[in-house]
């Protein structure tokens, strides 16, 4: 987590995009979506998958697409600090 980050304070929706061998995918696009399937962010998920997002509290879809598969997955923080989801692509 960079400096500076007050885990008290923010929600970080953080995790991994994966394969269905739980292998991780680099170079995903990972979008957030909020709770009406709106765009709100997108990022490039690292070499090992990892991907980070700063968020309010709620629910969240997040949807990876890579030259693997693609996949979403939901989470729904109701405060701040870290929330893990991994996405799996097929």
């Amino acid at each position: 987590m960079p400096a500076g980050v007050d885990l008290e304070k923010e929600t970080v929706i953080t995790g991994r995009v994966v394969d269905g061998s739980g292998q991780p995918v680099g170079g995903a696009f990972v979008r957030l979506l909020d709770g009406s399937d709106e765009f709100t962010a997108e990022v490039v998920a690292s070499a090992t998958g990892d991907f980070r997002f700063f968020a309010a509290p709620g629910t969240w879809t997040l949807r990876a697409l890579s030259k693997v598969g693609n996949g979403d997955a939901t989470v729904a923080p109701t405060g701040a600090g870290i929330h893990e989801v991994d996405v799996k692509v097929a």
